[in-house]
């Protein structure tokens, strides 16, 4: 008996003693030190935790251990700690956990485990280091390594990277066309042996700052976000006085042009260094990608030689690599500034073409015809401005002008012409025009302006327009039969409309494509065409109107067929 409580005796002696000796080293360990139990309750923490963190052992002790933790980093901790109990490893792991003045600091952790007489895990012992100092000094550096000391920009190898996973994202995708804009200031050199290194170092973050807020984001490719959710801009400093910008989603060499006109723009004000007004420029040199490059590289090579060839030329002025290229993005520039004062000069004519009845060769209704009268090229079709007014917003207006122009004319004949009373008139919508939310306010408002009764209206949507959105096609339609308006579909028999979508619109009559009835003499395949959309049209009790007729036969064989309008 004397000797089994000596035994117990010798054990709650090291037991103290070891407790003696943990309270030492925690209370005077420099990192933070927890015991908590299985389910995370805390049992101790050291006084480091007031010193690091902020909270007192009482403040500590009305909390879980895993309420100052992070959200985000919540699991993560929980799936350790069961780690931990489950194999008595504890592995090492980083977090945040909130200071009590609320910044989050980042600890780096490690657990190892206390088990009871059965080898049963029933407590963790937890040592938690502040790591936040360390953590943001390497950050600080994989940042500095990145970007631009002086600026701030992206810096050549960050900007090589990016031109690198465009150049790959666009040999997946051969559709996805981007371009590489280099821009270096002109004369910089001299001015900066003239002004000094300081002057010439003020230059350089101004015009930076200048092309990056001239900059849209339209314009830019897509940027990802650091963990404070700011952007890292697509303007980089390659070195010295030059600057690249990637844009992404260019459909046209004049889209980059345009951004490189802007640059030059807002580079040329007037700007202060050391008391002095001075006057800077650029040259800006235009690469766009295409599926001929082999490397990333050649783009950068590119737009450097056509940056050189803007600065022989004078310098202050965009150039493309490619000649051709470069003339047909100037042709554009140049003809959407003609378009715009087309606009405002009043130059577009409406011209007004009859559809007959085939069997009686009566004038049913007029087609309106839209052609713009140049000052120097004459009268130009459509077609060949259709395009850019469309992608620059222009068109909606040039087709509410339209609208109200052709009411008004045929209000005109039909106070002249007592004949004319029974004619309608029919206008060309454009695909801006069908998904424009004021489109029934429009078309109401020229109804009102001009006098002309709703079902002398007659307004056409390309079936391509039509079918690419039905669910807005069916809203559409309702509103203009709301109103009284009939719709016509242009250009039927060139898209993929099914039939069960053809019934389900409201529609007054289908336009046959114009090359089919080109063709239907000569194509055995452009007849039946035609005979089965004459077919499907009086099952569902459309009128149908053939365009372009150029000859009897023509005619003579719509007729037969069950054709009337023509």
């Amino acid at each position: 008996m004397a000797g089994q409580q000596f035994y117990l005796y010798r054990i709650r002696a090291e037991s103290k003693k070891r407790e003696e000796l943990f309270k030492i080293v925690t209370e005077n360990a420099a990192d933070m030190i927890a015991l908590v139990d299985v389910k995370g309750n805390r049992l101790y923490n050291s006084p480091a935790y007031k010193r690091v963190l902020g909270y007192s052992p009482a403040e500590l002790g009305e909390t879980s251990a895993f309420e100052q933790i992070h959200p985000d980093d919540r699991l993560k901790v929980l799936e350790a700690a069961q780690l931990a109990r489950a194999t008595g490893v504890g592995r090492k792991l980083e977090y945040r956990i909130r200071h009590k003045n609320g910044v989050w600091r980042i600890l780096e952790s490690t657990a190892s485990t206390i088990c009871n007489e059965n080898g049963e895990v029933t407590k963790l012992v937890i040592v938690n280091r502040d790591v936040t100092e360390r953590k943001q000094a390497e950050e600080q550096a994989a940042y500095n390594s990145l970007h631009d000391g002086l600026t701030g920009l992206p810096n050549r190898r960050l900007f090589l990277e990016r031109l690198q996973n465009l150049f790959d994202r666009a040999h997946r995708s051969p559709e996805h066309q981007y371009a590489l804009l280099v821009a270096d200031l002109d004369g910089f050199k001299a001015f900066n042996d003239t002004m000094g290194p300081a002057a010439g170092d003020h230059v350089v973050v101004e015009i930076g700052r200048r092309i990056g807020a001239c900059l849209r984001d339209e314009d830019l490719v897509s940027r990802p976000q650091n963990d404070a959710g700011t952007r890292h801009s697509v303007l980089s400093r390659l070195g010295g006085d030059e600057f690249t910008i990637l844009l992404e989603r260019i459909s046209d060499p004049s889209d980059a042009m345009r951004v490189g006109q802007r640059i030059l723009g807002a580079v040329s004000a007037l700007l202060l260094v050391e008391g002095r007004e001075l006057r800077t420029s650029v040259s800006v040199g235009i690469a766009l990608s295409t599926p001929e490059h082999t490397r990333a590289e050649e783009l950068l090579q590119e737009a450097d030689m056509a940056m050189r060839r803007a600065k022989a030329l004078g310098g202050g002025r965009c150039e493309v690599f490619d000649e051709a290229m470069h003339a047909r993005a100037v042709n554009r520039l140049r003809l959407e500034a003609e378009l715009r004062e087309a606009m405002e000069k009043s130059q577009f004519r409406l011209y007004y073409q009859p559809v007959f009845n085939l069997k009686t060769g009566q004038i049913q209704e007029f087609e309106t015809l839209l052609r713009w009268q140049h000052p120097q090229q004459g009268l130009i079709s459509p077609q060949k401005f259709m395009a850019v007014a469309e992608d620059r917003g222009l068109l909606v207006s040039i087709g509410q002008w339209v609208l109200v122009q052709a009411c008004r004319q045929l209000q005109a004949w039909r106070t002249e012409f007592y004949e004319l009373e029974h004619l309608g008139i029919s206008v060309n919508l454009s695909a801006g025009q069908w998904a424009d939310p004021e489109l029934f306010n429009s078309v109401t408002a020229a109804l009102v302006r001009t006098g002309i009764e709703p079902p002398l209206l007659h307004l056409e949507i390309a079936e391509k327009i039509a079918a690419s959105n039905t669910k807005l096609t069916l809203n559409v339609l309702a509103n203009l039969k709301r109103l009284g308006v009939a719709v016509v579909l242009d250009n039927f028999g060139t898209a993929n409309l099914s039939l069960v979508e053809l019934s389900q619109f409201p529609l007054e009559g289908l336009k046959i494509a114009r090359f089919l009835i080109g063709e239907m003499m000569t194509d055995r395949k452009a007849g039946d065409a035609v005979d089965l959309i004459l077919l499907v049209a009086e099952k569902l009790k459309l009128k149908v109107i053939a365009e372009g007729l150029e000859n009897a036969k023509q005619r003579d064989r719509l007729r037969k067929t069950g054709c009337n309008l023509g």
